[in-house]
């Protein structure tokens, strides 16, 4: 009978790949992706920096599973499996929390837009899946009534995503810029007018 756990080595190795993703996603919350030494990483995790090369073949593949450890945090802090509208203001603020790899996003997802970039298709896809994610929200709202019924769902997904990321770029470059309240104001305008 099998549990279904894993054991021996491929289990160890799975369990180090884990722990160097988490370990280099706070070093990289912290230190940005630039600034962070791979060695620093290594040493915290508790191997040599050639080990890492092991898990990973270049520090773009580090970063990919970073990004995808970054987005599975944000929904175990939304503690669902979809992302809705009323989630944003959360995962701003958690990002302002995380300069370096709100940071590090920014950076990213605007050098990846070539076919060529290593990060490419996984920005792709995600974009692909929050849009789809807040169309889905946004089309579940028109129905109750609350959202206008005159915004294309999909278009709704794709500008709320949009400002997100437009108003993170403006925190990064000024922290007095309020990212929550930029969502809340925009998520007001999905509204309904109340009779």
């Amino acid at each position: 009978m099998t549990t279904g756990k894993l054991r021996g080595p491929y289990a160890k190795g799975e369990e180090r790949r884990r722990t160097i993703v988490q370990t280099a996603t706070d070093v990289f919350a912290t230190e940005g992706f630039e600034g962070a030494a791979l060695k620093h990483v290594a040493e915290l995790v508790g191997v040599r920096e050639a080990t890492l090369f092991h898990y990973f073949s270049s520090k773009q593949e580090l970063l990919q599973a970073v990004l995808a450890e970054r987005d599975e945090r944000a929904r175990e802090l939304m503690g669902e499996s979809l992302f809705s509208v009323d989630d944003l203001p959360a995962v701003a603020e958690r990002n302002e929390g995380q300069p370096g790899l709100t940071s590090l996003y920014a950076v990213a997802s605007a050098t990846a837009h070539d076919a060529s970039h290593a990060s490419h298709q996984y920005f792709r896809e995600r974009y692909e899946m929050l849009v789809r994610e807040m169309a889905r929200d946004v089309v579940e709202r028109q129905r109750s009534g609350e959202y206008r019924a005159d915004i294309d769902p999909e278009w709704a997904g794709r500008l709320l995503i949009g400002i997100f990321d437009g108003i993170q770029i403006q925190w990064l470059y000024d922290k007095g810029v309020s990212m929550q309240e930029g969502l809340r104001q925009i998520i007001a305008l999905l509204k309904a007018p109340r009779s």
